[in-house]
């Protein structure tokens, strides 16, 4: 049986914020969550803005705002996640891909950037690192705000591979690029968890979810409502188990737009 790298328990994540005339109230988008992945798995989380996709990520990663309270428990390689034990980790066994380019130090250029997670031989990984993503040795000499978004895109890909990492966590990698771009990024979390990394892949690209992974979590409303095998997002989604997940699937433009599915969806 596979190893369980990260096992997620009861979480639940609750926000106090203030209203007019500093009223509090107190909002919880993720609420009791249940989820694991596999050692070398690739598991696809995905639903609607505002369903806590990210919110998760940042869990895991302990950069949620100061105003947020955690309950659960995040298990990583079966000893707790706790705060010190995530700042060990962070950027080293455990990476994040994060939606903004804007993560990236815009005061230091990129291969330097690159460098930070790799202690042996860091030039000669960062070259070999911008081979294998179509990064010129010329690029590291620059500044983030010198590249294109779309070589942004592949600086942070090769800022994520570092010499301990067992897990990846990309959070939305893939808006606004064009096909080809698309497919690269793909293809590249796809290789990741076949050498044997696992990878949180959060995206609301269904199709892109069905090609690369092995296991798809549907999220809504701060809940995984289903966790299923790729595969089972085919033909009109019989083998899904809820009714949310198979009209989400069945929402699809290829589909035929199944009346009621998309609202649902994004309700």
């Amino acid at each position: 049986m596979t190893e369980t790298l990260l096992c997620i328990k009861n979480l639940s994540i609750t926000f106090t914020q203030y209203g007019p005339y500093l009223k509090a109230f107190r909002s919880r988008p993720i609420e009791a969550l249940d989820l694991d992945i596999k050692k070398g798995e690739l598991l696809a989380i995905i639903g609607a803005s505002g369903s806590g996709k990210s919110l998760l990520a940042h869990a895991i990663m302990d950069i949620l705002p100061k105003n947020a309270e955690v309950t659960g428990d995040i298990i990583y390689r079966g000893q707790p996640l706790t705060a010190q034990r995530i700042r060990n980790l962070r950027g080293k066994d455990i990476t994040l891909i994060p939606q903004s380019v804007n993560y990236l130090d815009p005061s230091m250029k990129v291969k330097h950037q690159v460098r930070l997670g790799i202690s042996e031989s860091p030039k000669e990984k960062q070259t070999e690192l911008f081979q294998q993503f179509g990064l010129k040795e010329s690029d590291g000499d620059l500044y983030p705000f010198q590249l294109s978004g779309g070589m942004l895109r592949r600086v942070m890909f090769t800022t994520c591979v570092t010499d301990e990492v067992s897990l990846i966590i990309a959070d939305e990698p893939t808006p606004g690029l064009h096909p080809d771009a698309l497919q690269m990024v793909l293809n590249q979390l796809r290789a990741f968890a076949d050498q044997g990394i696992s990878v949180i892949f959060i995206t609301h690209d269904i199709l892109a979810a069905k090609q690369i992974a092995d296991r798809i979590t549907v999220f809504k409303e701060g809940k995984a409502i289903e966790t299923a095998p790729a595969n089972f997002f085919s033909g009109k989604g019989e083998q899904l188990q809820t009714e949310f997940a198979r009209s989400l699937w069945r929402s699809l433009p290829q589909q035929d737009f199944l009346k009621g599915a998309i609202h649902e969806f994004r309700s």
